[in-house]
């Protein structure tokens, strides 16, 4: 038989195979689970962090522009302000004056001024320059002369007025011999429009003005889907609720404006953050907004940056991608190393157990030739009988030829010898031929054995040994036992050594070994019970040791429990002892029917 060829390692058994797979799951746990703890926590505090950046980047681009717009307005009423401090109402009265100022202030500021306009306190405008016919034009029932007469310095609504097309004014007023005077100018919309319009981030950040009524003091935003005019009335309360809770913590309520919210100075002086807010919208077609708003010309206008939530987070979620991208190839390169190494780790392993089943082999064999040995001198003395007798007759047979075998009587006696040597020689005969066939079984190969004649073979191998230590052999075995799936040779070797220990331990004392076979439920109980001296506790711990013996030295080897131990268990099976001093041993073995066949 090829044992080598029987025991090369298979790395497909199914047993192989499960370990293959643990080991390639605990790898990938050990490996993809922190990756993906870590790079979760990584993207949360990335994504909390970038959502902090991207508002506090576009409100920082809002309050620049609101500054630049409010530097702007400010500026255009500063510059007739100063007009018209420097020269007072009876110049301006003269339209060569008026244009002539007009010239030079387009000249400086690259024709952002459209017209001037000297106009008395009942709204007849008595001098006029600039591109339209508007000499003689009667303001007195126009809405923005109305509250600009009331004021110092005045900012209109975008209207369209006698010209009938966008712009806004800016006026400033003086008294002049007993009588209010407003000097106005027409604000170049489109010049103001671009200046609104530079604050435009991504694909659809855009900005915009809006008044109280919701009207757009700029283009409309286009393209990009538009919120409700409710919505973006709705803006200005929650501007004004976000402006009052930044007062009320400085106690500055009483710098509110009446009906309306706080004067510019004031929130650039006091609040230079709190004039802006921040709000997220969606639109009636569902998309999402980002909005930043600050207010505008003593609260009156709105600056509205808006922008789609997916374009505001683009650079986020293409980091997010790229990670996911990441990961994607990450966890099958993970997944593949993990069963590569798995692959070899458990080809290592399966190598190790095929070394391991080599060496129990040769300690088997070596713990069966040490058997063999000490059968070998019980057996001798058993030969040396037989032997004697058939000596003793052949010399019996050479008296009875040189006598002559012609009489009947030598004849019979000769004829006697010759059966007696015949009988004697059959007896050497099924000795020696026990021994060998205990001998010459190596074969390690799982076969159905039948429990019950395994131990009987056993037994009348050691028949002689019992026999000549005065040791009664009993045995109760229970019939219609299943057949045991399981190597003959191992398990000839486990009651070998349990009932050659009994022997062993009986031998100048006598006395009696029991041997029980029974069914257990799911499992195969063997017991071999002795009478004799018993086993000490202390020994009891290291008894299935490998070579822990009681034994005389010479006489043991400290193998055998520890060879029956290592059988059992492999085959899924345990070896229980009972043992008291002075009164006897009982060694039970348990196999499960689990390799049973009925």
């Amino acid at each position: 038989m090829d044992t080598e060829k029987t025991l090369t390692p298979d790395i497909r058994h199914p047993e192989y195979a499960r370990l293959r797979f643990r080991i390639a799951l605990t790898v990938i746990l050990v490996a993809i689970l922190p990756m993906v703890l870590v790079s979760g926590i990584i993207l949360f505090q990335f994504d909390r962090f970038a959502n902090r950046m991207v508002y506090a980047h576009l409100g920082e681009l809002v309050l620049k522009h609101r500054q630049n717009i409010d530097f702007f307005l400010k500026q255009r009423l500063s510059d007739i302000s100063h007009l018209f401090r420097s020269f007072g109402v009876e110049p301006l009265r003269h339209r060569e004056f008026l244009e002539q100022r007009l010239r030079v202030l387009q000249e400086e500021y690259s024709y952002v001024f459209v017209d001037l306009g000297l106009v008395d306190e009942q709204g007849r405008q008595v001098a006029y320059a600039g591109p339209y016919e508007l000499q003689r034009a009667d303001y007195s029932g126009a809405e923005w002369f109305k509250r600009a007469i009331r004021r110092q310095a005045f900012i209109s609504d975008v209207f369209l007025g006698l010209r009938g097309h966008p712009h806004f004014i800016v006026a400033v007023k003086r008294t002049w011999e007993g009588r209010d005077w407003l000097l106005r100018a027409t604000i170049d919309f489109v010049a103001f429009n671009s200046l609104v319009e530079n604050l435009a981030i991504g694909k659809t950040g855009t900005a915009f003005i809006l008044n109280r009524e919701g009207e757009f003091q700029t283009r409309a935003p286009g393209g990009a889907p538009k919120l409700t005019k409710q919505q973006y009335l709705n803006l200005f309360k929650k501007g004004e609720d976000a402006l009052r809770s930044a007062a009320s913590t400085l106690n500055t309520s009483d710098l509110l404006l009446e009906g309306h919210g706080y004067a510019d100075e004031y929130l650039d002086r006091y609040l230079p953050t709190g004039s802006m807010f921040t709000v997220e919208k969606i639109s009636e077609g569902g998309t999402r907004f980002i909005i930043v708003a600050a207010f505008l010309k003593d609260n009156q206008w709105l600056l509205i940056f808006q922008q789609e939530m997916a374009d505001a987070f683009a650079q986020l979620k293409q980091t997010q991608l790229m990670t996911a991208l990441v990961a994607l190839f990450a966890v099958p390169a993970v997944v593949a190393l993990a069963f590569l190494v798995a692959g070899r780790v458990v080809r290592r392993i399966a190598r190790l157990d095929f070394e391991k089943e080599l060496m129990n082999r040769q300690v088997i064999e070596t713990g069966k030739l040490a058997t063999i040995g000490e059968l070998a001198a019980g057996i001798a003395h058993e030969i040396n009988n037989p032997v004697a007798i058939m000596v003793e007759e052949a010399g019996w047979m050479q008296d009875l030829m040189s006598e002559g075998v012609e009489s009947e009587e030598n004849r019979r006696e000769f004829e006697r010898s010759l059966r007696q040597i015949q009988t004697q020689g059959r007896r050497c005969k099924e000795i020696t031929h026990k021994l060998l066939s205990f001998a010459r079984k190596t074969d390690s190969r799982v076969q159905q054995v039948q429990i019950n004649a395994l131990v009987q073979e056993v037994l009348e191998l050691l028949s002689q040994r019992t026999r000549f230590a005065n040791i009664e052999v009993k045995t109760a075995l229970e019939e219609n036992l299943p057949l045991l799936e399981a190597s003959l040779t191992e398990m000839q070797q486990v009651f070998m050594n349990i009932l050659q220990n009994a022997v062993d331990a009986m031998e100048k004392s006598g006395g009696t070994i029991t041997v029980t076979t029974r069914r257990e439920g799911e499992r195969l109980r063997v017991s071999v019970a002795d009478t004799g001296p018993g086993i000490p506790a202390t020994n009891m711990a290291r008894l299935f040791d490998p070579f822990f013996t009681t034994k005389p030295v010479g006489k043991g080897t400290g193998l055998g429990l520890s060879i029956c131990y290592g059988i059992v268990h492999k085959m899924g099976g345990t070896i229980e002892v009972e043992s008291q001093v002075g009164k006897g041993t009982t060694f039970h073995v348990l196999l499960p029917l689990s390799t049973a066949k009925g």
